[in-house]
């Protein structure tokens, strides 16, 4: 059985910081595209960032350079940085794996480009 499983995430105040991580078994997280995303009530889910085999990366515009994609050199770990939080950012977070290293080349923060995902994890940020 293929599973992501994402850190806890965790309540924070606004301006803090925190690092999620994202740990597959099943799979293994090498030659595959890795992406984040989130979702707050009543919004759709959203792409945050995306990182290749090559540990190259992408990011959305809204991001604003406040979030960090990477992954461990053996490429079994993802891990999302999120600095300078807002209110905003609450949300359910989620990792998730493409099928394939081409998947998700051209669209990267499209959630139907990936075949696996974690169980999400919530975030709360208060002001």
């Amino acid at each position: 059985e293929v599973q992501l499983v994402e850190s806890a995430g965790g309540s924070v105040q606004a301006g803090g910081s925190l690092r999620l991580s994202c740990t597959a078994s099943g799979i293994t997280l090498a030659r595959r595209w890795l992406g984040c995303f989130r979702q707050g009530p009543g919004n759709v889910r959203e792409g945050l960032a995306a990182v290749d085999n090559d540990s190259r990366t992408k990011y959305a515009d809204y991001v604003k350079e406040r979030f960090t994609i990477s992954r461990d050199t053996a490429k079994t770990i993802l891990y999302l940085q999120i600095d300078s939080q807002v209110p905003e950012d609450t949300a359910t977070y989620y990792c998730a794996a493409t099928l394939t290293r081409l998947s998700a080349l051209i669209a990267p923060f499209r959630p139907a480009e990936y075949r696996y995902w974690g169980q999400g994890t919530q975030v709360t940020v208060s002001s």
